[in-house]
């Protein structure tokens, strides 16, 4: 849903490779004059689509900063001055699984040892701190260093992304999310992340979606949980390692 609550297209976005995943999240622009978010996840998940099938093996890193700069030459994108987007990387061989992410869109791997979660937290630390109270705040804090980093018109904001390995054997299954899907562990507290793997095995991904739904539903006016919008776009990828196979829901 919109900032009116209306319906509209989704602005997340999901690329599947043969070993990599990778899931976007095109911010909610506000400013006028500018293209939606999900227009600038669009055009950088086919760009990173593209590179994905051209050089299966690139580094995570180099993929992210090419596919940006190749966006904003191709669209003449301004730093400060065009959409944005999040981004969740996720690859796999026969030694390693390695994550990047970039701004507030989730990777939790699920190891011996628990869920390692790889958050980008920069953001939500600038909005406690009050540091983004206004329009030209955010402006100035956007791919700036002490600020936060996104996938928008600087490349060099994808060496900023967090990176994690871990060993192949190690790792059970591994979950990607947009922040439609992360506030029910983070916010609403309507389950952990092992409660989201049990779900998705026992369930279906789009239960994890529809438990989220419920909860927010439960709060239309916004008051239990303040946010900007009454429902954000979902999208979910499941891989799970110990069954050999990937489950993928996509809803606005």
């Amino acid at each position: 849903m919109g900032l009116d609550g209306l319906p509209r297209p989704t602005e997340d976005r999901v690329v599947v490779a043969a070993d990599t995943v990778v899931v976007l999240d095109g911010a909610t622009e506000m400013r006028e004059g500018l293209p939606s978010g999900g227009w600038y996840s669009r055009l950088l998940a086919e760009r990173i689509g593209d590179r994905l099938r051209a050089n299966a093996g690139e580094d995570l890193g180099t993929l992210l900063a090419e596919s940006i700069a190749h966006v904003a030459a191709e669209q003449d994108l301004t730093p400060r001055r065009a959409p944005s987007s999040t981004v969740a990387m996720l690859r796999w061989t026969p030694e390693h699984v390695e994550a990047l992410v970039l701004a507030d869109s989730p990777v939790v791997a699920f190891t011996p040892d628990g869920p390692d979660v790889v958050h980008d937290d920069r953001l939500d630390r600038l909005r406690a701190a009050g540091a983004l109270r206004t329009r030209a705040e955010v402006d100035r804090l956007r791919n700036s260093e002490g600020g936060f980093w996104v996938a928008e018109a600087v490349p060099e904001a994808a060496s900023h992304a967090l990176r994690r390995r871990w060993p192949r054997a190690g790792v059970d299954a591994a979950v990607l999310a947009t922040d439609g899907v992360s506030v029910g562990v983070d916010t609403y507290g309507v389950f952990d992340w092992p409660g989201v793997l049990r779900l998705s095995r026992s369930a279906g991904a789009e239960a994890v979606l529809d438990a989220v739904r419920r909860a927010e539903a439960d709060d239309p006016e916004c008051r239990r949980w303040p946010r900007s919008k009454r429902h954000d776009d979902q999208a979910l990828v499941v891989i799970d390692f110990a069954a050999d196979q990937a489950t993928i829901r996509d809803e606005p």
